[in-house]
């Protein structure tokens, strides 16, 4: 599936304690790598929520792959997945690598598959299933035989790289347009961002759309920079109501 291209201008979300980010403009063709640049705190989490459907802006307009925000966010929501966003989409430590994996290829196939795939054979379902989560474990550089307990292994007991890689293959799942990451460099050496970067690249040059919060973006990205500013009541609010819905 390919990716979408994204535009913004001057976007903003601003709440009753003041802006979370503003005057955010910027243009990335289908299959971009998109780098949301800022120290924590100045907004990008939120800026992220907003362009992927989650969180509506305030001011300005942005358009997913033409289905525009703030007005058309379940639209958006519907091409574009998560990975690694606290307290929105997070790993459950006590679940094992299969767990997680099978848990979200049932989802998967219970409400966004269509209804044609639902009436086929369920040897057939299986096999797609199967097909897919090997699809995206590739994708996401993650070798379950290479875990301490292979699929078995509790997330509890993954290295940081290794839980990043999975909750990544898990939004690939979907087969989004448009792969959103948090925190993408938080506490990795220089050799692990290093891996982070060329596996977020490679999944761009495949044709699905990333944005990655991150707080120093590789040259080869697209870059989008947040203003720094001290973490507001209004951004911890803000990332409430997200959580809640």
């Amino acid at each position: 599936m390919s990716g979408v291209g994204v535009t913004a201008r001057g976007l903003g979300l601003k709440g009753p304690r003041g802006w979370a980010f503003r005057d955010v403009a910027f243009d990335a063709e289908p299959g971009s790598l998109i780098a949301i640049e800022g120290p924590s705190g100045s907004g990008r989490t939120c800026l992220l929520l907003a362009l992927t459907g989650r969180m509506k802006a305030t001011e300005g307009a942005a358009e997913v792959g033409g289905r525009k925000l703030p007005q058309q966010m379940a639209a958006v929501r519907r091409v574009c997945a998560l990975a690694h966003v606290a307290g929105v989409i997070e790993l459950e430590p006590a679940l094992t690598v299969a767990e997680h994996l099978h848990e979200r290829a049932l989802l998967q196939r219970r409400f966004g598959d269509s209804l044609r795939a639902l009436l086929r054979p369920r040897a057939e379902r299986r096999a797609e299933a199967r097909l897919r989560i090997d699809t995206a474990l590739a994708a996401a550089g993650l070798d379950r035989e290479a875990l301490p307990k292979g699929s078995r292994t509790a997330v509890r007991d993954l290295e940081r790289m290794e839980a990043l890689r999975l909750s990544i293959a898990l939004a690939l799942l979907g087969r989004p347009r448009l792969l959103g990451v948090d925190d993408t460099d938080l506490k990795l050496s220089d050799a692990e961002r290093g891996e982070v970067w060329a596996l977020l690249r490679s999944v761009a040059e495949s044709g699905t759309t990333v944005v990655a919060v991150c707080s120093a973006a590789p040259g080869d990205a697209v870059v989008v920079s947040t203003k720094e500013a001290p973490e507001t009541k209004e951004k911890a609010d803000a990332l409430a109501e997200t959580r809640r819905a």
